[in-house]
């Protein structure tokens, strides 16, 4: 199978319909035969898993693996990531705010030019932005970035946009590593590939914000922050002697 997409799920009966719909059919047009969408619900309480169901049933394509209970977005990105039978394996958020299309850029790079990891960047001076956040959420991300440099050196402009493709090596070689399981997961991602000596490339993309986002204001900044400082903690071992 060419391409596997890994659609991390929580409580998201408003936004779902319309992204499956949207994104399996640019997929069947684009993959005929030739892709699946694992829908991976992180134990939701309203509906999701019910329209997620729905959707497998109907389309052959498409998987729904559930969760037991909430865990976080990257323990859900993880199990779909390893679960994927495709050759390159993309994760990408609920909110369509990156659309699968963009997919189109990832795969050259990696097929093609032997990349390991390919990442979208919101910060890439080619991106197109027609929907952007708070001037608060901007201001955050960037102090996070910042942040993240200091503490774990990984050069990224935008490592926290949910949309990167990985070839299935990759995620061999990364995600059962992997243990930070909150929105911290993609940071420690990109420090195993630094680590492993993976080849990450970044792209420009289309990205348009969605009021809904899953980020809470207060409690999440936090979190992440103190994953910064637990990454280097958790893969002493894996950075060798």
């Amino acid at each position: 199978m060419r391409l596997s997409v890994v659609i991390p799920c929580y409580n998201e009966e408003q936004r779902l319909p319309r992204t499956l719909e949207s994104a399996r059919a640019w997929l069947e047009r684009h993959f005929p035969d030739d892709f699946e969408m694992l829908l991976v619900d992180d134990g939701s309480t309203d509906a999701t898993p019910d329209i997620a169901a729905e959707a497998a049933r109907a389309h052959p394509a498409i998987r729904l693996i559930r969760q037991p209970e909430n865990r976080g977005k990257g323990a859900a990105v993880r199990r779909g990531m390893l679960e994927a039978r495709g050759e390159t394996r993309l994760f990408m958020d609920a909110d369509h705010s990156t659309h699968v299309r963009e997919v189109a850029k990832a795969l050259p790079l990696i097929e093609a030019d032997g990349a390991d990891i390919v990442i979208a960047s919101r910060q890439h001076p080619d991106s197109e932005i027609p929907v952007r956040q708070s001037w608060l959420r901007e201001h955050m991300g960037k102090s996070f970035n910042l942040l993240m440099r200091l503490t774990v050196g990984i050069p990224m402009r935008d490592t926290q946009c949910g949309f990167k493709a990985f070839s299935a090596k990759a995620c061999e070689v990364i995600f059962p590593l992997q243990r930070i399981e909150g929105f911290g997961f993609d940071v420690e991602l990109l420090y195993l590939a630094r680590l492993k000596g993976l080849t990450v490339t970044e792209i420009p993309v289309r990205w348009a914000n969605d009021d809904l986002s899953r980020v809470r204001m207060l409690m999440d900044p936090v979190r992440m922050f103190a994953d910064l400082v637990r990454i280097r903690r958790l893969h002493r071992r894996d950075q060798g002697p």
